[in-house]
């Protein structure tokens, strides 16, 4: 018998009815069972619809980690509407460039964040309608719409090759994710990133709990996993190392033996940080992924797998990789190239871009910018990244971007940003600044806060007299960050 495939606004539906008093997410004191969440996610569907938002829209949603987040996702859903989520933090200004990508009808979010579009918050929405019956079945033509800051200094747009549907049932057994019903799964990470945001689409429409932290806490996730006797957690390295940093006598005051996944990905994991995680939680618990928004293909490695490939981020378990040299020529294993992924062979496209440009091969090969190569074994080993984009705690931040706005300051000549070394964060944002005389650092940062998000701020900003590009507009940043890392 062929499994059924539903819309997401239909499976809350059936979730909701089979379970009601079942809870599905829950952040601090706050628990919305499926009941309460079908009821206002068909009241904020119906809401958006009265204010225009159609099947195939996208609708941008900036707020923090909450059950709200979810409350308007799944009212987005049952519209046949795509979520478009954007970090509740952004200024204005990049905000407006995100939405004039999306073209959303209207932007749930905080007050405050004006881009030029109508804006409500969710309880304005649920204030607007209070008719909680299922909302008829539609179908999102693209499941999830996620941004990221592209290489030229704009944003883009990520749009899923997915649509709005899922399982009827849960995948029987652990499945590739390894929850389903009866697991809590703990979610510490901002859900407007994208895996955050899509491992806690998949935990709920795999009938678990999901619990959210409105932000991340070291201690925090400890409690949370005690309290919620939480089954399952995702995190990034630089969550796993200020885990670890914890004195012991905290680290080991929490009963956590309910834990029995726990996934990173997102940015480089130090072998030092990975082999304590498995050594603290044992190599069955420890999961690793190693693919893009984009999906064209991943890879996954267990703890007990990482130990015989210490440094690797495990083997392709969807779609293809290899690596190529600068001719275009697939490397035998141990030699390093860059890396090159595709979907499995008449496969329909994982993604599509909005404001931006696959880097391609001929054969459908696509590339995340990433250097490394594989063993005789088939194991992917990275060693870096050809772009000079910059990952601080799991976000990636590009170079461009940042100079984009540094260099809208009227006493700056030209700036680079590269980025250094930094134990807890993976690397620092360092820009190098020249400019003419009298801008001070406090006046530049001034400058930047109202045009970039925290996490893309500079930590250290050094000015300098002589010229930083060349008569053709080109920055070496590669030298420029070997030359500050030798000092």
């Amino acid at each position: 018998m062929a499994e059924e495939i539903i819309p997401l606004g239909e499976k809350l539906a059936r979730r909701a009815a089979a379970t009601p008093s079942a809870p599905a997410v829950s952040c601090g004191e706050i628990t919305l069972t499926c009941g309460q969440l079908e009821a206002r996610a068909n009241r904020i569907a119906r809401a958006l619809e009265g204010l225009g938002v159609k099947q195939g829209d996208l609708v941008t949603i900036g707020l923090p980690n909450g059950v709200n987040f979810f409350e308007a996702c799944w009212g987005v859903w049952k519209l046949g509407a795509t979520p478009q989520p954007v970090s509740f933090r952004l200024p204005n200004a990049e905000l407006r460039a995100i939405v004039e990508l999306a073209d959303p009808p209207i932007v749930i979010a905080l007050p405050g964040m004006e881009a030029g579009r109508p804006r409500v918050t969710v309880e304005e929405l649920l204030a607007l309608c209070t008719d909680d019956r299922p909302v008829e079945p539609r179908v999102a033509p693209v499941r999830k719409a996620v941004t990221s800051g592209g290489s030229t200094g704009r944003p883009k747009l990520i749009l899923s090759g997915l649509s709005g549907v899922t399982r009827a049932d849960p995948i029987d057994g652990p499945g590739f994710w390894r929850f389903g019903p009866g697991d809590t799964a703990l979610i510490p990470g901002p859900l407007y990133h994208n895996g955050p945001f899509g491992c806690a689409l998949d935990a709920l429409t795999n009938d678990a709990h999901v619990v959210v932290m409105p932000r991340f806490d070291a201690e925090g996730v400890l409690t949370e996993i005690e309290r919620h006797r939480a089954t399952w957690v995702y995190l990034v390295p630089t969550m796993m190392s200020r885990i670890w940093r914890l004195p012991d006598e905290v680290r080991t005051r929490y009963d956590i033996s309910s834990l029995k996944t726990l996934w990173h990905f997102a940015a480089p994991c130090p072998p030092w940080l990975k082999e304590a995680f498995i050594n603290w939680l044992g190599p069955e618990v420890i999961m690793e992924l190693y693919a893009g928004s984009e999906s064209q293909a991943c890879t996954t490695i267990t703890g007990s797998e990482w130990l015989d490939h210490r440094g690797s981020v495990g083997r392709v378990c969807e779609g293809e990789m290899k690596a190529f040299d600068a001719d275009r020529n697939v490397l035998p294993p141990g030699e390093v190239g860059e890396i090159y992924m595709r979907r499995p062979e008449s496969s329909p496209p994982s993604y599509f871009y909005r404001g931006a440009t696959a880097r391609t091969l001929p054969g459908s090969w696509e590339s995340l910018g990433d250097i490394g190569y594989f063993d005789a074994d088939g194991y992917l080993y990275l060693a870096d990244r050809r772009t000079d984009m910059i990952l601080v705690g799991g976000s990636n931040v590009y170079p461009a971007e940042v100079e984009a706005a540094i260099d809208e300051h009227p006493q700056v000549i030209s700036s680079a940003v590269v980025g250094l070394p930094h134990e807890d964060m993976g690397s620092s944002i360092h820009a190098i600044v020249q400019a003419r005389p009298g801008l001070t650092e406090d006046a530049l940062r001034a400058h930047l806060a109202d045009r970039l998000v925290t996490y893309k701020l500079p930590r250290t900003i050094e000015f300098v007299a002589e010229p930083l590009r060349d008569e053709a507009g080109k920055v070496r940043r590669t030298q420029l960050r070997n030359e500050r890392i030798a000092r």
